[in-house]
Formats: structure tokens, sequence, C-alpha cells
């Protein structure tokens, strides 16, 4: 059941459509769809607002079909994140409305388009190798209903590039940044704006990067008031916290 039926359900009862029992029967279908390899939670639109995310890596292409299969059963839409060009195919075979996001390395399924939300995130990227990270983010922000302003390559090595997009990202409700390297960006960032920042710090850079735990620690340490921080790479997890922020204004 979405969120938009439990509404109607609620509504229904409200006035007298339907009788109380009808409606906890409704309510009390069961939560969890038991597939063998994976339990299906139907209830996740319901207690949060958006269904069950489906995490790609290390699932076949047949256990994935099959996971969004059952969730597009109760919900109008599913996201599949980090998923291979094999995935990308069995999907877009068994749904006709599905969408690949190469460069996000996701999937998008949508039986009707999502009324954008008012405001916007403004998702900001250090360099261009940060783009997979960053679109990641951008796509889970824009299937969640958002409003998506993308600012890349606003790195410290050149910063007057980012201080032209100012009044730009300044303008969102919530600013991600995404930043590999020594991850400085989100620091700054933090020091031009009174909105939520949220960082994420990619695996980019050279050796002592550590495959992103410099640019985790950097940022972790930062001086700029208001930054949390996400794991490394976590461009959904960074765009599912800052789509429940943006929820707040409407």
């Amino acid at each position: 059941m979405t969120p938009a039926e439990a509404t109607q359900l609620l509504e229904d009862f409200r006035a007298g459509k339907i009788s109380q029992a009808q409606a906890l029967a409704a309510l009390g279908k069961e939560p969890v769809t038991d597939l063998g390899f994976a339990q299906v939670d139907q209830h996740r639109a319901l207690r949060q607002g958006f269904p069950e995310v489906i995490f790609g890596a290390g699932k076949t292409p047949v256990q994935v079909v099959k996971i969004a299969g059952e969730i597009l059963k109760q919900s109008d839409r599913v996201l599949i994140t980090r998923i291979t060009s094999a995935h990308a195919k069995a999907l877009a075979k068994k749904f006709q409305k599905a969408k690949h996001h190469k460069e996000a390395r996701c999937v998008v399924i949508e039986k009707r388009r999502t009324k954008k939300r008012q405001g916007n995130i403004a998702i900001l990227s250090a360099g261009t190798s940060d783009l997979p990270v960053a679109e990641e983010a951008a796509v889970t922000a824009e299937t969640m209903g958002n409003r998506v302003q993308r600012l890349y390559d606003v790195g410290v090595a050149g910063l007057h590039r980012l201080l032209a997009r100012v009044e730009d990202f300044r303008e969102a409700n919530v600013i991600i940044v995404v930043a590999g390297m020594e991850g400085a960006l989100p620091s700054v960032v933090a020091g031009l704006v009174d909105k939520p920042v949220i960082a994420v710090p990619t695996s980019i850079g050279y050796g002592a990067s550590f495959d992103g735990l410099a640019a985790l620690l950097g940022m972790l340490n930062s001086c700029g008031s208001g930054v949390t921080v996400v794991n490394i790479d976590n461009g959904f997890g960074a765009a599912y916290a800052a789509s429940q922020i943006n929820a707040l204004t409407n």
C-alpha cells in the first residue's frame, strides 16, 4: 500500500464509506514478502514516505528483477542503486518504464511522474571524477520528489569557480557537497551559507588518500559549522537525508 492509498483509506473510514474492521484488515496486510533470497519490506513507504530501495551490488539480475517487481505491486516507483550493465539490461527487458542512469549507476522505474516538492537541493562536486557519486545523489533526490540543482567541478583548487556560483546554492534548502582528495570543499561551502551541508567523501585521489579515508577524516574534522558527513561514496545516503530535510519545508 502506497502512502496515497493509506491516506485514501483513512479518508474513506472517516467518511463512513468503510468500516473499522475493513480499514484494519487493509492496513493489516503482510508487511513483508518472503522471496526466499530476500525479505521485501512492503511497509517502508508507509513508515518513511519512500519505498524500499534495492542495492544492486552483490545481487544477480534475476534477484533484482524479482525484488523490483514485488515492490512495484504496492508502490508507484522503485530505485535500484549500484547496478551493472547486466542488471540494467534485465530490468529494461522486464519493465518498459525502466530508466537507466549510467553515470549514477542507478535504474529508476516510475509508474507515474513524481510531483516535485517546493524548494530544492543543491549538489556540488569538487571535480569531474566525483560525478558518479554526485549523480547517484542527484538521481536519488529527484526520484524522491525533489528539485535538484547540479553545480559540478567547483573544487577548491580553483576557488573562483565556487565563488561565482555562491548565490545559486545559497537558495537551496539543503546542500550536498561531494569531494575526494583532501575533502576540503564542504568546509568552504559551510562557511558561505546558513543551510545544512551534507558532505560526501569519495574514493577519488592518489595513494595517500587511502581510497577516500583522507577525505572522510578531513570532513569529520571540518571547521565549518553545520556539516554532516556520510560514508565514503555514499551519494544515496546523502540524498536520502537531504530529501527528509527538504520535506520539512513543505
